[in-house]
């Protein structure tokens, strides 16, 4: 019984002895105030010892305190300073390690460690290159065969200085070089400075509308925590590049001898010249004076190289010179609406008088009478002349033949008539003397018929 009385009055003077100490502990932190309800613990010794042990009791941590023979207390407060006043780490449960300045404390009070003068360097993060800015001129885009100026600012995020610097750009299969080399070398680039560069490119006539990108490549080192690094990035940027618009359209031409309630027609003829395609393709005809059958037309798409034509059928509703506009809407390969348009003048005559008499026929205009013949009129009468001038040539030769023919059959007659009257005249003098012998020489008798 005495000695269970010596020993609560030993460890009331320890808790008297430790008031101060824990009232300076509760200052820093209220866990150490907590650590006032704990048991003081003595050294297995009974000599001068210091415990830097934190222990989970119960789901609360405490902080034990130990008494020397001596009077002196040392503890570990909760503000991570030993008794020394060096920094301390407690460990989180009773079997982990806290480590002070002067060196570690696993969980059953063995020191052990360094010298608290580790001055090992931490490396920081990697130093990132961004473009912060690029230009490629004044105008919104860049037409396709042009060239432009394109110029780009990079700055170094990082913490730390980097050198050899090799930036590379690369147009892709949109942009080339216009002339010079498209990779350049820095010597340095400081911490949070940045730096511009420009050079000329060209738009390549294979490039499509729309925002074609840009490659600018950066490989560089640094030297953070005495080690030297490499690294490199890739960084995109987009030039909008426009096709030029080369979607043609012919005038159109007014139709001949147009009459008024008659329908008639003007066409227009289009081409698709340029690289992209042109959408939504829209036609229409508006004037005083004509009725048109489909006023507005939507033609659609209209392809790279492709062409057609656009007609109107339209009734003139009057005599005279009627003013008329087409009318073309399209959006072009960037998307953007064009509009085209084109006047024309329609001359219209009324139409022909109808005669009462002739049944509702229509009497023929006079002017259709003072048409010449058509060409094949002219060709048949040229072949009928023709024949008639080699039938006339031919019957005159067989005429001259036949009279030249006759001319020596009547020569040959007069000299066979001729030759035929010589002798029968030397007959008839014989004749004529016999004669004139008998006459003298006898009376002619002269006989008389007997009358009935």
């Amino acid at each position: 019984m005495k000695n269970r009385e010596k020993k609560s009055l030993i460890a009331a003077a320890a808790a008297l002895l430790a008031t101060p100490a824990m009232l300076l502990a509760c200052a820093a932190t209220p866990a150490a105030f907590a650590a006032a309800e704990a048991p003081a613990a003595t050294s297995a010794d009974g000599g001068n010892a210091s415990t830097a042990t934190d222990g989970k009791t119960g789901g609360k941590t405490k902080s034990a305190v130990a008494a020397g023979t001596d009077g002196k207390v040392s503890n570990a407060v909760a503000d991570g300073k030993n008794a020394g006043g060096t920094s301390t780490t407690p460990a989180v449960d009773g079997g982990g390690s806290s480590t002070s300045g002067n060196g570690t404390t696993d969980g059953n009070g063995t020191n052990s460690g360094t010298d608290g003068n580790d001055t090992t360097p931490v490396a920081g993060p990697v130093p990132n290159i961004i473009i912060t800015n690029f230009d490629y001129g004044s105008a919104k885009t860049v037409s396709v065969g042009s060239d432009f100026n394109l110029s780009f600012t990079f700055q170094n995020m990082g913490k730390v200085a980097i050198d050899n610097l090799v930036v590379t750009v690369d147009g892709g299969e949109s942009f080339a070089i216009a002339g010079g080399t498209n990779t350049f070398y820095f010597d340095k680039l400081g911490a949070g400075y940045a730096m511009t560069q420009s050079l000329p490119m060209q738009v390549l006539p294979s490039a499509t509308s729309g925002a074609q990108g840009v490659t600018v490549s950066f490989k560089y080192e640094y030297v953070d925590a005495g080690t030297r690094s490499s690294n490199n990035s890739d960084i995109k940027i987009s030039v909008p590049v426009s096709q030029p618009d080369r979607f043609e359209l012919t005038n159109p031409v007014p139709p001949d001898g147009a009459t008024v309630g008659s329908e008639t027609t003007v066409t227009l003829n289009y081409v698709n010249k340029g690289k992209g395609d042109i959408a939504n393709v829209e036609a229409s005809i508006e004037g005083e004076g004509i009725q048109a059958t489909n006023a507005t037309q939507y033609v659609g798409n209209v392809a790279s190289g492709a062409n057609g034509s656009i007609g109107f059928a339209f009734t003139p509703t009057q005599a005279g010179d009627i003013n008329a506009t087409l009318r073309v809407t399209y959006e072009d390969s960037d998307g953007k609406t064009q509009k085209k348009e084109f006047p024309i003048t329609i001359t219209a005559s009324d139409a022909a008088p109808v005669d009462p008499n002739d049944n509702g026929m229509v009497v023929p205009d006079d002017t259709a009478q003072e048409q010449g013949a058509p060409m094949w009129a002219w060709i048949v009468g040229a072949l009928a002349v023709a024949a008639a001038i080699v039938a006339t040539v031919v019957i005159v030769r067989k005429r001259r033949k036949a009279k030249k023919n006759q001319a020596s059959i009547d020569d040959e007659w007069d000299d066979w008539s001729a030759d035929g009257a010589g002798a029968a005249g030397d007959g008839a003098d014989a004749a004529g003397a016999a004669g004139a012998a008998g006459a003298a020489g006898d009376e002619t008798q002269v006989i008389t018929p007997a009358r009935a």
